[in-house]
């Protein structure tokens, strides 16, 4: 899949219809059009067809490659020449209000040509783009848009002899679209702001002289440097210097953190304070920041179900409102005593100005991308619209425990020794068989080892997923691991349960003691859990490896009533499979962080992430990612999910409201055709309004 900018695109509708086009095209696999975003994402094999393809649709509108640069796709869209526009505008409406004076003070006389003259100027000004566009539109076959509803409309009021009518609607619509167009350009410009955080430049330390980059062309393991009030532009590990940083823009935290040597730092921070070195540690398109700016504009390509009802609801709208709209004109004139077929005919022209789709094509996709980005400011990855309609539903939420409500920074709490063993020897025999896992335990006994740790020539490595380690050469046979991995070595010991995490240490089958390791919990933990239980959440869950014990004094803490201990990774998907909700239209939420949490998080109908610690398998898994790793995130993307879906629908009432009220007064011959654009008109630019309000909330 790859991602095209699509400039001078200014209609919603015509967006959709290059899409559906698109995807009938012969060899595209996929096709996505954002107009909130003015992108493309298309999996095709020929590119040069697309292009050709739009062009016949739209042949002003021109597909770019997407820049790696800042968020183009955002900012993409027609640079408006306000004063242009206005003086034409204007000029227009000179015209018209001179075509009224001319049609009352000549109608009947010789001079009456006049009124055509000055109101087929005015038409002319105002509606030449709309008349254009109708042309085109119609010459490729395609009947239904709003140029040709509106150009129909204006003509048909002109063919009856109301000309200054004709002329004024089309000056109102003219003055509707560029209001319109200014206001979406200024939501795109406010979502752009949430996410546009590229830096422009990195500065490279080479032989002690300083070299201003573009970040694309650092590599991994030079050092670049860093001043106050620049920001971090790739993701590395600290060399030399301290400072605060404000990590804001990738975590959604605002407290500023102390960094110094050793520390990692972030793509997209921003230095608060003294000079940095940095080492760096990934390429700027494996950073942070360029995940979280992929990730957060290709996330409007999945589309909710409302986006998808709406889509598949606009195809049938519009021909549907024509259709009435000839009925409005045929029928009262035929079998009504009475009525004259001018009236009518008037009253369908009015029926056509109501009848464009674009305040439900603009409204729908452009409040889930504010909730998209607003999420995307404190923190929240979202990798799709359609997530939102999810978390709105969701009534039962399933933690992980190490990492996700705990710390995950373990630490040894204590040593028993056993069969006349010292405490030293214990740590150093787990530590030797431990020095090469990655898992959060054995990481914990090597750093209270604290000795440096020469490669061990081991005979026989198994690290066995969630129990332990098995390490044996030609002298001894080590076992390091919980009471599941004595059991099945078959090693006497005389105690099974403990309220904590347990490490247990055998060599040569003979029991040796054990080692406690202690963990906290994440601050927040237990407010995020009461916050989500006001939410709407009837269910939650605590899943772990560790002993149950040790996770019952966890969960009492937090007041988690359902716990699943000593669970192996398949073991916490086949608990995950007997706990999802039966109620219709109910979802249940994982939220995890360890590489065995992947198959989880994939399994759930929401995957959540901790992206402060997480693996890359279940960070790409997710569904979002909390890239602070603060339980109250998963909260706060709830109460998100749910203000986005309140002005999704508000949108849409609102639009079916209005419409549904103008159509009404317009068949009963009340409403006229200028406020029937006003209606229009007005109902879209709520509709953009109303959208931002998400980004703010």
């Amino acid at each position: 899949m790859k991602t095209f900018v699509l400039k001078n695109l200014d209609c919603a509708n015509c967006a959709l219809k290059i899409e559906n086009h698109l995807k009938a095209l012969p060899g595209v696999r996929a096709a996505s059009i954002d107009f909130s975003t003015l992108s493309l994402l298309i999996d095709a094999d020929d590119m040069d067809s697309v292009k050709n393809a739009i062009h016949r649709i739209e042949p002003e509108v021109k597909v770019e490659p997407k820049s790696e640069h800042a968020a183009q796709p955002l900012a993409a869209g027609n640079e408006i020449n306000r004063t242009r526009e206005v003086i034409v505008i204007v000029i227009a409406a000179i015209f018209t209000v001179a075509g009224f004076f001319f049609h009352r003070a000549f109608s009947g006389t010789p001079y009456h040509f006049w009124e055509y003259i000055v109101i087929f100027i005015a038409y002319g000004l105002s509606g030449k783009k709309v008349l254009t566009n109708a042309a085109r539109t119609l010459f490729f076959g395609r009947m239904f848009d709003e140029n040709v509803l509106m150009t129909i409309a204006t003509l048909g009021a002109i063919a009856i002899h109301n000309l200054p009518e004709a002329a004024s609607v089309m000056v109102f619509y003219t003055i509707g679209d560029l209001l319109q167009r200014l206001a979406l350009q200024q939501s795109r410009k406010s979502i752009a702001s949430l996410i546009a955080l590229r830096p422009d430049f990195a500065t490279i330390m080479e032989k002690g002289a300083l070299r201003r980059t573009d970040p694309e062309a650092v590599k991994i393991g030079q050092t670049i440097l860093v001043k106050p009030g620049e920001r971090v532009p790739l993701d590395g590990v600290i060399s030399c210097g301290t400072a605060f940083i404000d990590v804001s823009a990738i975590t959604g935290e605002h407290a500023p953190i102390s960094v110094a040597v050793n520390n990692a730092v972030r793509a997209g921070s921003i230095n608060m304070s003294g000079e940095l070195c940095i080492r760096v540690t990934a390429l700027f398109s494996q950073s942070s920041l360029s995940k979280i700016l992929e990730l957060t504009q290709n996330a409007v390509h999945k589309k909710a179900r409302t986006e998808q009802f709406i889509t598949a609801f606009a195809r049938i709208y519009t021909p549907a409102m024509v259709g009435m709209a000839v009925l409005v004109a045929a029928i009262p004139p035929l079998f009504v005593p009475g009525a004259h077929f001018a009236v009518w005919f008037h009253r369908a022209l009015v029926l056509l100005v109501i009848s464009c789709p674009c305040a439900f094509v603009i409204s729908i996709p452009l409040g889930y991308f504010g909730g998209i980005g607003a999420a995307s400011k404190r923190g929240i990855l979202v990798k799709g619209a359609n997530v939102f309609d999810d978390l709105v539903k969701c009534t039962t939420v399933v933690f992980d425990k190490t990492g996700t409500l705990t710390q995950g920074t373990l630490r040894v709490t204590g040593v028993v020794p056993y069969n006349g063993f010292e405490a030293k020897r214990i740590v150093e025999i787990a530590a030797l068989a431990q020095a090469h896992s990655h898992h959060p335990v054995a990481r914990s006994i090597v750093r209270h080892y604290g000795k440096h740790i020469t490669p061990t020539m081991w005979e026989e490595f198994a690290e066995l997923p969630g129990m332990g380690i098995v390490a044996r050469n030609s002298d001894s046979k080590i076992v390091v691991g919980n009471d599941r991995l004595l059991h099945r070595e078959g090693i006497s010991h005389d105690r099974c349960e403990f309220d904590s995490t347990i490490v247990h240490v055998a060599v040569n089958s003979h029991y040796i003691g054990y080692i406690t390791i202690g963990d906290q919990l994440k601050d927040g933990a237990k407010e995020a859990l009461e916050l989500l239980r006001r939410s709407g959440v009837q269910s939650l869950h605590m899943v772990t490896g560790d002993n149950l014990p040790a996770a019952q004094a966890v969960a009492r803490v937090l007041g988690i009533e359902n716990v699943h201990a000593q669970l192996l990774p398949e073991d916490k998907l086949a608990v995950l499979e007997t706990l999802f909700p039966t109620g219709k239209g109910q979802k249940l939420a994982f939220v995890g962080d360890g590489i065995n949490d992947a198959p989880v998080i994939a399994r759930a109908d929401i995957g959540i992430a901790m992206g402060d610690s997480g693996a890359d398998a279940a960070i790409e898994t997710a569904d979002i990612v909390i890239m602070s790793g603060s339980p109250l995130k998963v909260a706060e993307a709830m109460a998100i999910a749910r203000r986005t879906r309140a002005v999704v629908r508000q949108n849409i009432i609102v639009s079916f409201a209005v419409k549904g009220f103008f159509i009404t007064l317009g068949i009963m011959g009340i409403a006229t055709m200028w406020e029937a654009v006003f209606a229009d008109m007005g109902v879209a630019l709520w509709a953009i309004y109303n959208s931002t309000r998400v980004m703010k909330g």
